[in-house]
């Protein structure tokens, strides 16, 4: 017991009370729980060992006590970091890693498979959040700009580009690269035109000289050549001409102090391309004009650069800007027009009176009366400035100079009216009700060949230079060669008469009295979309690269889809008729019956002046990512207008003077 109690007596200070209440005769064990302890051997302790004192609530005798909450640990008692470790703790780490570095990595990932296998879901998430970043690197942070503008060009889609221009600024300025937006130019078929400042010419930035001017091509090139030393780099004289990341040229922002362009981005050209794009599908602005109080037929639309062209049965011609203002009526004519072809400022007309006209739309001035049909003029083309050509229901075609006002050549050949003519180069052929087509030389005033195999009239008529196209009403449309005459295939699927067509490089598309719309392949000779279209008749049909639109008598136009034959949208609403449909990129004109008047809507898809900054195309991309490339100008209209919710007055065009005249047969 003695030697019990001298450990007991090693004990710190704060077991001092604890001992002597364990002293206590009445807290003292029984006789045999004494002798069995006391029995105990004991043994020796060191001299350099120290005892740790048994805490006093885990003796026997000891009473339970309260527990108390633990103190907040001191500076001294956290645990320690790396860098006040001991000595042999920093020893082993390095040496694990020196040791660590000398495995194979078969060994190092069974090392790290042990470690890891060890550790709990706490340090499992810490060798997570510790190792992510450093597995995630920036490839574009690495590569150089020419590869990573080649990963870049892969891409079609501008929404992804738009986010990606959020990433980083290596990134954005990846993005900012004119070549990138280049390449989606050419992918989405974007034509990108540049204007003159001066003149207004066009630019193709693809080719890099003016389109219409053969002297602005040899300028550049001469001005290029002048610029560019042996080794390919600007000389010391040059003016600081843009480059892409990639090192690409761009096109300069002048060619001489007279003929400059706009500095245009191609960027900010897929900018607005896309923006139309997009009103095409949904959006645009209309704007309503009343033509007449009285229920007109409009037998001929012609949208052209300048001017919006509009013939009526009644006798009058009228003439706007692409906005529908700034009208014009030309008057001349006694009978209805029935037949109309602009070029530039010119205009040649003709109708039920027999006569063919020539006017300056510019001044509203007639220019010529020419005279020599003895029945209706039903159909006009122009194959240069000075030269038009007529069909009537005369049974003859004649070749007019416009310089002169006389007639070169009458075309005889036919043997009943001719309905449609179509021109590629001096060649023009023509369509009759006497189910033949024929090919004409201008120049020779004869002609060449005779294309039968119709059982009905002829009503429409396409030519490219390549094949010759003819619709009828006995419902079929036959693909002609105009050098040896020969059909080349038959296209049957319409139920009616076939009177609208139009052929495009290897597509062409129909409209008939059935209501449907077809487009054909001309490659395969074989319908690649059929569209129920309309109720009744296709009144009118035009299509691009990208859309078709097509007009009805059930008083409906609606936008197609090319590619996929799908319907977009419904352009304004339903009518009582829609007379005929014209349209541009950027621009739609509609000519309908509503509430019995006559009414010419003009659809604008261009950007307003105010949406046409990155906030707005970030719209319309559905992203900001593709905001603020550059600040330059975009070759743009600047007027626009705004939907009107009320529609302006009518404008009282008829007289108590003007002729009264039978619709003629269609």
């Amino acid at each position: 017991m003695d030697s019990h109690r001298a450990s007991f007596s090693d004990m710190g200070d704060g077991s001092n009370a604890h001992t002597s209440d364990q002293l206590d005769p009445h807290n003292q064990p029984s006789h045999e729980s004494v002798t069995s302890f006391t029995s105990t051997p004991s043994r020796s302790l060191s001299t350099k060992t120290t005892v740790t004192p048994l805490p006093a609530n885990l003796l026997p005798s000891a009473p339970a006590s309260p527990p108390t909450p633990a103190p907040s640990p001191t500076p001294h008692q956290r645990p320690p970091t790396w860098h006040s470790t001991d000595d042999e703790e920093t020893s082993f780490l390095l040496n694990l890693r020196i040791h660590f570095t000398t495995l194979s990595n078969a060994r190092k990932q069974k090392l790290l498979e042990g470690i890891l296998d060890v550790c709990d879901s706490q340090q499992l998430s810490f060798v997570s959040s510790y190792v992510g970043p450093r597995l995630r690197k920036d490839p574009f942070q690495v590569f150089p700009n020419e590869l990573c503008l080649r990963v870049l060009s892969f891409i079609d889609d501008p929404k992804t580009l738009a986010r990606a221009s959020q990433v980083s600024r290596r990134w954005r300025e990846l993005l900012n690269d004119d070549i990138t937006w280049k390449n989606l130019c050419e992918k989405h078929a974007y034509s990108v035109r540049r204007v003159l400042e001066d003149e207004g010419d066009l630019v193709d930035p693809f080719t890099a000289h003016p389109i219409d001017s053969a002297s602005g091509a040899r300028t550049f090139g001469g001005l290029q050549r002048r610029l560019t030393a042996s080794n390919g780099h600007p000389t010391e004289s040059a003016p600081d001409l843009p480059r892409t990341l990639s090192g690409e040229w761009l096109p300069p922002t002048s060619f001489n102090r007279r003929r400059r362009t706009r500095p245009v981005s191609y960027r900010s050209q897929f900018k607005q391309k896309y923006m139309v794009e997009s009103a095409w599908n949904k959006g645009g602005r209309c704007t309503q004009r009343h033509i007449t109080p009285d229920q007109g037929v409009v037998t001929s639309l012609h949208l052209t650069p300048k001017y919006i062209v509009v013939a009526l049965d009644n006798a009058k011609i009228h003439v706007y800007d692409t906005n529908g203002d700034n009208q014009k009526t030309l008057q001349g004519h006694v009978m209805g027009v029935w037949a109309m072809v602009p070029w530039d400022d010119i205009l040649v007309s003709g109708g039920c009176d027999r006569e063919v006209r020539v006017w300056n739309m510019a001044t509203g001035v007639g220019i010529h009366l020419l005279r020599g049909h003895t029945s209706t003029v039903r159909c006009l083309k122009m194959s240069d400035r000075n030269t038009a050509i007529s069909g009537s229901r005369d049974t003859t075609l004649r070749i007019w100079d416009l310089a002169t006002g006389t007639c070169r050549n009458v075309l005889v050949g036919h043997q009943a009216s001719v309905r449609c003519l179509a021109i590629h180069g001096d060649l023009v052929v023509s369509g009759s009700y006497d189910t033949t087509a024929r090919i004409w030389s201008i120049s020779q005033g004869r002609c060449l060949r005779t294309l039968s195999g119709h059982f009905s009239q002829i009503y429409a008529i396409a030519f490219d230079g390549r094949r010759i196209a003819t619709g009828s009403l006995d419902t079929s449309v036959r693909i002609w060669d105009p050098h040896s005459g020969q059909c080349h295939a038959i296209l049957q699927g319409h139920t009616s008469l076939v009177g609208q067509l139009q052929m495009r490089d290897d597509t062409l598309v129909t409209g008939g009295s059935d209501g449907s719309v077809r487009v054909w392949s001309l490659t395969k000779m074989a319908p690649i979309h059929r569209l129920a279209a309309h109720d009744n008749s296709v009144t009118s049909l035009q299509f691009d690269k990208t859309r078709i639109v097509s007009g009805g008598s059930d008083g409906r136009v609606k936008v197609w889809n090319l590619q996929t034959g799908q319907l977009l949208r419904e352009l304004s609403t339903p009518a009582e008729a829609v007379w005929r449909v014209a349209f541009e990129d950027e621009k739609a004109v509609i000519m309908a019956s509503r509430s019995g008047r006559t009414v010419m809507e003009v659809w604008s898809f261009s950007p307003p002046p105010e949406d046409h900054d990155d906030t707005a195309i970030e719209s319309a991309l559905s992203t900001p990512g593709i905001s603020s490339v550059d600040n330059r100008e975009l070759a743009v209209p600047t007027r626009r207008r705004t939907l009107c919710s009320v529609p302006p007055p009518p404008i009282p065009l008829s007289t108590d003077s003007d002729a009264l005249m039978p619709d003629a047969p269609s």
